[in-house]
């Protein structure tokens, strides 16, 4: 026993100072050092001369750089992270931005590997398996979706996947109306709610609503947009979804509204809307999971869904550069964290992939808009409600689902604030012989304050 305890002291020694080599090397790769390091015996590593800390990197045991490098890539790192392996401190969406200054060619990359092999060898048996924060079970939280990609059964689990997590745990950190999309900010203090309000606003004003006006809203959430639509311009509104508990709550809030007559939501796929015309659509956030294969046959089913002369607006992410399908970007596994936990069969379509798509379905594009500082200002609004909510987001939905929205939220103001990713809203028309029914100008939507100060 006195043996096995020598070498696991031995071991832990070892793994005490790869760990140290490792950070010591890392120095090289993120030199100048705007950070704070704090190590799981208590020191401290502070910034490099000259520099002020942004935030506190943690690491919780001698392996936790291991955790994190190996195998090397973003799911590693994202992996550990959520079992509290490593942790940030203050701003994590600038902790993020770290991926920008790691340059990875050749030699960084054999870098890597160089240290990775040292910290496996440093580390103990107890170090790589059990000597880490429990933050619940993350397989669990792994997405296992079956059948034909982007099929009526699939999307619906995907769907369920994300949303269903509850509506309690999205109250927490979202607006008043649990309105899950970009916000319109009128002014950079603007609260949440407000923000909000002004973009419902805005859709609204961009569609042009009159009374009367048959408004469908695919993937309509908690019914936002619908309420809205129904109370401030008259419309006759429905939503879709397919999540059953963002139905139940969104019919809960009409009925408190006493807007039943008005608006509804229902619980389908939008491409089972069989023989309806509306005046009007709207798709707020939902292009993402509809698949760039599938882009051809969701506009065609918006467009004969439209009467002529109606107007659609779509509203969605967007890369804001190239996709990258090299070497690299297979090694370092981009993008899988997201797809297994967060948005399965999520792809996010270019501006002109979407654009092409409804062009050939025949709508006109008629208006563009770019909001990404806007989703940016959004981000950071959500990630700071979460993190203050903290205890009750865990007693929801458990450690390892806030942290994984953590990280999901962080990184996505990350990718918005760096211009990674955008997001666009493309109005579009289907013309009746040639007239879109629109202005000749677009002075009408900002005429008067799309939401006057105090206004509920």
């Amino acid at each position: 026993m006195a043996t096995r305890a020598h070498d696991l002291d031995a071991r832990s020694v070892a793994a005490d100072q790869a760990a140290r080599q490792t950070l010591r090397s890392l120095e090289r790769l993120l030199a100048p050092r705007d950070f704070t390091v704090r190590l799981w015996n208590g020191d401290a590593l502070g910034p490099s001369p000259g520099r002020e800390s942004r935030f506190v990197l943690v690491l919780a045991h001698p392996a936790s750089l291991l955790r994190m490098f190996w195998p090397p890539g973003e799911f590693s790192a994202a992996e550990a992270f959520v079992r509290g392996d490593w942790d940030v401190e203050g701003d994590l969406v600038a902790a993020l931005s770290l991926r920008d200054r790691l340059h990875v060619g050749p030699r960084e990359l054999l870098e890597i590997g160089r240290l990775a092999a040292a910290l496996l060898h440093g580390s103990s048996p107890i170090h790589r398996r059990d000597a880490r924060p429990s933050s619940g079970d993350l397989r669990a939280r792994a997405a296992r979706l079956r059948g034909a990609k982007h099929g009526l059964r699939r999307d619906a689990a995907a769907i369920r996947h994300h949303y269903d997590v509850g509506n309690d745990f999205y109250a927490l950190w979202l607006d008043e109306r649990m309105v899950y999309s970009c916000a319109y900010f009128t002014r950079p203090d603007a609260t949440l709610d407000e923000a909000q309000e002004a973009k419902l606003e805005l859709v609204c004003r961009k569609l042009r609503l009159a009374p009367g006006d048959r408004l469908l809203d695919i993937g309509c959430g908690w019914g936002g947009l619908v309420t809205w639509a129904a109370e401030r311009h008259g419309a006759s509104a429905l939503g879709v979804t397919l999540s059953a508990p963002q139905a139940a709550l969104a019919r809960e809030r009409i009925a408190a509204r006493g807007l039943a007559g008005r608006c509804r939501v229902e619980l389908t796929d939008y491409r089972g809307l069989l023989g309806e015309r509306f005046d009007k659509i709207v798709s707020v956030g939902m292009v993402e999971h509809v698949g760039v294969a599938q882009l051809p046959s969701y506009f065609h089913r918006a467009s004969a869904l439209l009467r002529p002369g109606g107007l659609f607006l779509n509203h969605g992410i967007a890369p804001a550069v190239p996709r990258d399908d090299g070497l690299k970007s297979r090694l370092f596994r981009e993008g899988r964290f997201l797809e297994r936990y967060v948005f399965p069969d999520g792809e996010l379509p270019f501006l002109h992939e979407t654009a092409a798509a409804a062009v050939a379905a025949g709508l006109e594009l008629r208006d563009l808009e770019s909001l990404r500082e806007h989703y940016a200002l959004t981000l950071r609004h959500w990630i700071a409600r979460l993190e203050r909510r903290r205890t009750e987001a865990e007693r929801a939905v458990g450690a390892a689902a806030y942290r994984i929205w953590r990280l999901y939220l962080a990184g996505a103001a990350a990718d918005f604030e760096r211009a990674t990713n955008t997001v666009f809203q493309a109005l579009y028309a289907k013309p009746d012989g040639g007239r879109s029914g629109l202005p000749l100008t677009r002075e009408d939507l900002y005429a008067s304050p799309l939401l006057p100060r105090g206004a509920r």
